[in-house]
């Protein structure tokens, strides 16, 4: 008999197609219905025997869903985020109203860095997982006093305590594969990205980014900055796994901060990969040698997800980024040549920004043309040196919302000649005014003309995107 609690983890409901859960940087509602797997979660599931993992947003589960699928468990982790903070309080206060014996624990990078404030969201909540939660939820599970438990903070006679923080991980290879959770769990077909092929898993290889982009979530919160990783023949063995367990999937995404951090171990994987005649793709900073390119390109890969951020070097600069543009330039030249799709990632309202920024940025997207891009504007998340730097200055402003009432990204920070107004407009011109150009129409066009199944998504994503345009609000 199992000596663990009955445990269910819970990436919970919110707005209506809200991906900002348990596998999302950007937690917002996107401008095509996209879901990320819930690969926080899943991991800490899979040290839990008898476990089940729910995840709400692409199942269309809601609040009262979730409760009837929690009555009986006896602890239940729930993902959540500085957007959803105060929602996912009363999901904890309805599931402590029917079964008042349950432990409930919320995690997650905002429970992380802030954990006396995501306790005091509600007494429902029991305890908050800090920083890398997966063993810490594992000794709760097993039933340990949770003053005993590292990287965990609870309430002892109504004052909360911060137990010591628990020593990070550092043997991945020894952690059991999400895939089994993936499988036994998770509905593969509601999972979709625009710019991936359908359907398609994603997971982590290893934790942590070198790179000290003071915007960049997970590493400034729970990952951290040294890239702690599997071996190549571990990343072998699971995707082997993961074939065998998904034979409808069409591509597997590595979604390590970055991937190519390592660049023989890239290599190296890619070779392993090879092998097995997976289509994958990953994410990828735009310095990426050409060697490696290579290499992971004749052995399966087929896109690269690359954050551009700005096409101004001095922001770049102010950022952290690490990257010159004329590294980012040949990069893209090289990934161009050897045949590898890149969807880029852009962001608007970094600091240092300005109309003539914006501008600059704009046009350097078009001049590097990857097949796809997309924009987000700047979130300063609690925990970053963003937020931190945003408040120093004064950058905020005055009624600062991550999200808006739809649940999609609102321009928090502003600045002396620049207007959260503007930052906020300026997002749609950025998309008129790189996807309404012949060569993006064209390429859309060509997948269209080759794939119907690629055609049905195209149309009903360009609904999607142009709804998503109609229900900004200004701020």
């Amino acid at each position: 008999m199992s000596s663990f609690r009955k445990t269910l983890f819970v990436n919970p409901p919110s707005w209506q197609g809200f991906d900002g859960g348990a596998g999302s940087r950007y937690q917002a509602k996107r401008e095509v219905r996209s879901f990320w797997y819930p690969t926080w979660l899943a991991q800490p599931a899979a040290l839990i025997e008898g476990s089940r993992l729910v995840d709400a947003p692409p199942d269309d589960l809601t609040r009262a869903d979730v409760l009837r699928i929690a009555r009986d468990y006896e602890v239940v982790v729930i993902h959540t985020s500085a957007p959803t903070l105060r929602g996912d309080g009363e999901l904890a206060e309805a599931l402590k109203s029917q079964n008042p014996d349950a432990t409930v624990g919320l995690v997650g990078a905002h429970a992380a860095v802030l954990p006396d404030e995501t306790l005091a969201v509600s007494e429902a909540v029991d305890f908050v997982g800090r920083k890398e939660f997966d063993f810490t939820c594992r000794d709760v599970a097993l039933g340990k006093p949770l003053a005993e438990i590292d990287g965990l903070s609870f309430r002892r006679e109504g004052k909360v305590t911060h137990n010591p923080e628990r020593a990070v991980i550092t043997d991945f290879d020894a952690l059991p594969s999400v895939m089994d959770v993936y499988a036994r769990d998770l509905t593969i077909e509601n999972y979709a990205i625009g710019y991936l092929k359908h359907p398609y898993v994603s997971h982590y290889t290893g934790r942590g980014c070198p790179a000290q982009c003071t915007f960049c979530l997970w590493p400034q919160t729970v990952g951290g900055h040294k890239y702690r990783a599997k071996s190549p023949a571990a990343v072998a063995r699971e995707m082997a796994h993961a074939q065998r367990l998904f034979p409808q999937v069409k591509e597997f995404f590595f979604d390590d901060d970055t991937f190519t951090a390592v660049q023989p171990r890239a290599r190296e994987i890619a070779r392993q990969l090879g092998k097995l005649g997976l289509t994958w793709s990953c994410n990828a900073r735009a310095n990426v040698n050409y060697e490696t390119l290579k290499t992971m390109r004749d052995h399966g890969l087929r896109l690269l997800l690359v954050g551009y951020e700005s096409g101004n070097q001095r922001i770049l600069d102010n950022i952290k980024k690490g990257i010159r543009l004329e590294e980012a330039r040949e990069f893209t030249a090289n990934c161009k040549k050897l045949g590898i799709t890149i969807h880029g990632t852009f962001i608007l309202g970094l600091p240092g920004e300005t109309r003539e920024t914006i501008r600059e940025t704009i046009e350097f997207a078009k001049e590097v043309d990857p097949f796809s891009m997309q924009v987000s504007l700047a979130a300063p998340y609690p925990g970053t040196e963003l937020y931190r730097q945003a408040q120093e200055n004064g950058w905020f402003s005055g009624d600062a919302q991550l999200v808006d009432g739809h649940g999609q990204q609102a321009a928090a920070l502003e600045y002396d000649n620049l207007s959260r107004e503007e930052i906020f407009a300026a997002l749609e011109k950025f998309y008129r005014a790189y996807y309404f150009r012949p060569r993006p129409i064209a390429r859309m066009l060509g997948e269209m003309m080759t794939d119907f199944g690629v055609m049905k998504r195209r149309l009903r994503e360009g609904a999607e995107f142009f709804r998503f345009l109609r229900l900004r609000s200004a701020p």
